[in-house]
């Protein structure tokens, strides 16, 4: 049976510490905007359709969404995540409205965006015209039922003919090239990071030290192939229209490709 409390999964934690957000605080936020615009044309959603991004962390695809005219609730599990997110978009607000925006993008519109802790194994309580989980931010759960009780969620939460996108990494290509162990340097912290693939999982077990103290967290993600999310969409009965093998929304190839972004209907 699953357990749908997930404050002991390894997750829960993680995610709501500051180090997660140091350990990975030097992602590609151009690379992220140029594949939201990318996404967004190839799906040709309406100006005025109403994006869930699903497992939005602290919502930079969010407010990329929202700067391309879209309204976007954004939800995540991390009470920490979203209270960030609800932050950033005070400020940001308020830097647009006291200088000159020189980014080619609108600024953000905040009366068409808002931010919730959601728990995604369950559906929301709106229906949207697209939803959104991007980033790998799929396969983590303790009970392997999970992850077809989140695509059932989704179908949930998708109006009729409305798309769902799921953006994951090729396992095919992560186990290929797995760099066993590496260190890394982020605001005077060494994070000593060791990955292995077990038993169907990818692990990366972090450890460092800061204020004298020591910490040990680990990441565990489900090797999910996309055999597995065509298991899932048809069970959930959603029909996989388009299977895509990077950001820039190239053709899937299973031994090269970095990534596994999968577009989905209702």
């Amino acid at each position: 049976m699953s357990n749908l409390n997930t404050s002991d999964q390894w997750f829960a934690s993680w995610f709501d510490t500051p180090y997660y957000h140091i350990l990975y605080r030097d992602r590609d936020d151009a690379e992220a905007g140029a594949f939201m615009k990318r996404l967004s044309q190839r799906l040709k959603l309406d100006e005025n359709a109403h994006i869930m991004d699903l497992a939005c962390g602290r919502g930079r695809h969010s407010m990329y969404l929202n700067q391309l005219g879209y309204r976007v609730t954004g939800v995540d599990l991390s009470d920490s995540s979203i209270a960030f997110a609800k932050a950033e978009l005070r400020k940001t607000a308020l830097i647009e409205s006291t200088h000159e925006e020189s980014s080619s993008l609108a600024p953000i519109d905040t009366s068409k965006i808002d931010f919730h802790v959601h728990n995604m194994t369950l559906a929301y309580d709106q229906l949207f015209d697209a939803v959104f989980n991007l980033f790998t931010s799929f396969g983590y759960f303790n009970d392997a039922e999970d992850n077809l009780k989140t695509i059932k969620a989704i179908r949930q939460n998708l109006k009729p003919g409305g798309y769902g996108v799921i953006d994951f990494m090729n396992v095919h290509q992560v186990i290929k090239n797995l760099v066993p162990q590496n260190s890394k340097t982020e605001e005077g912290i060494t994070f000593h990071n060791t990955r292995r693939f077990e038993n169907g999982f990818i692990y990366k077990d972090i450890k460092f030290r800061d204020n004298d103290h020591d910490y040990h967290f680990t990441e565990r993600v489900s090797a999910l192939t996309l055999e597995d999310f065509q298991s899932y969409f048809a069970a959930a009965g959603l029909d996989l229209v388009d299977v895509y093998g990077n950001y820039q929304l190239e053709d899937f190839d299973q031994q090269t490709s970095e990534r596994l972004i999968m577009i989905f209907r209702n």
